[in-house]
């Protein structure tokens, strides 16, 4: 079963009957759900993910100051609900859950993986906090209580890059995937620099795929679940296996040719979408010129006379 089906039906078999029961006056305060770090969260959870940090548990956001009047109530509830079910034992991180599970303040919550407890007008913030940070601050799923202050910050974060950020950014992961693999890598396999020509194919990787996750509006997860989570886009998932068959690919003269191949292929593909969406110009394959191209699309000034190169 995964993580997070197994955490909804713990939750309605006790938790939520705790909650209804002993905190009927709070409950309109409680946001109860499965978000944060561990496969789970992502549904990507698998039987070799049972290893560690994994058991039934849930969280139950809510603010500091409700936490000063009934939160160690609510953390001691939460304590003594069945250790075991459906053959899996709650892990004793701590006698209230630990920092994954029970009652987790929302105010350090985001502080925790945003650096903040809520999302501050300066757009600049938002090129300071890691992509993957906010993919784990926004993954996961809610059981209960969706009119919170969780909730607010949590849609806030969901709508994605402000439009002008996510074209910086767009422009950014152009020009480095079409420097990385449509110049250097050639380029390193002619000078017989084999290790070099692999170092070019993982920054094209790298930022081919963040220019994916961006053209869907979604955060890229941390490195180990970019590829999966890249499966499950609506918009060039399709990119997926020859973006993996690059990396495991070897740099022999008929293996680079196929690569250049490949990249070529899919710098044509990823090109269409941005014109499909309208947010390049440009008419040529080279991936720098539709870089340049997306960012005379960004209307903040500011953020426009940005280095190409930052974001």
């Amino acid at each position: 079963m995964k993580g997070l089906d197994l955490a909804l039906s713990y939750f309605n078999d006790y938790g939520k009957p705790m909650i209804e029961k002993e905190f009927s006056e709070h409950a309109d305060k409680i946001t109860v759900g499965l978000v944060g770090e561990g496969s789970e969260c992502y549904g990507y959870d698998d039987l070799s993910s049972q290893d560690h940090d994994f058991d039934m548990g849930f969280c139950m956001f809510i603010t500091q100051k409700d936490y000063d009047e009934f939160g160690f109530k609510l953390e001691r509830a939460y304590a003594k609900l069945p250790r075991e079910y459906m053959g899996f034992k709650r892990k004793i991180l701590s006698p209230v859950g630990g920092d994954r599970h029970g009652v987790i303040i929302i105010e350090d919550f985001y502080k925790k993986f945003l650096g903040v407890s809520d999302i501050p007008n300066d757009v600049k913030w938002w090129f300071f906090v890691p992509e993957h940070s906010l993919s784990t601050a926004t993954n996961g799923k809610i059981f209960y209580g969706e009119n919170s202050d969780f909730m607010k910050v949590r849609n806030n974060l969901l709508k994605g890059y402000p439009h002008d950020v996510k074209l910086k950014k767009l422009a950014k992961a152009l020009i480095l995937a079409g420097q990385s693999g449509q110049y250097n890598y050639s380029r390193c396999i002619s000078h017989g620099e084999r290790g070099s020509a692999s170092f070019a194919i993982c920054e094209f990787v790298k930022n081919f795929m963040s220019a994916i996750y961006l053209i869907n509006n979604t955060y890229q997860p941390f490195y180990k679940w970019a590829f999966k989570g890249l499966r499950d886009l609506p918009i060039l998932s399709e990119c997926e296996p020859s973006l993996e068959g690059l990396l495991e690919y070897g740099n022999s003269l008929d293996e680079s040719n196929l690569k250049c191949q490949i990249i070529e292929d899919l710098c044509k593909m990823l090109i269409n979408e941005l014109k499909k969406q309208n947010l390049s110009d440009a008419t040529c394959l080279n991936l720098e010129t539709h870089a340049y191209s997306v960012t005379d699309k960004i209307k903040n000034a500011e953020i426009r006379n940005m280095h190409i190169m930052e974001g």
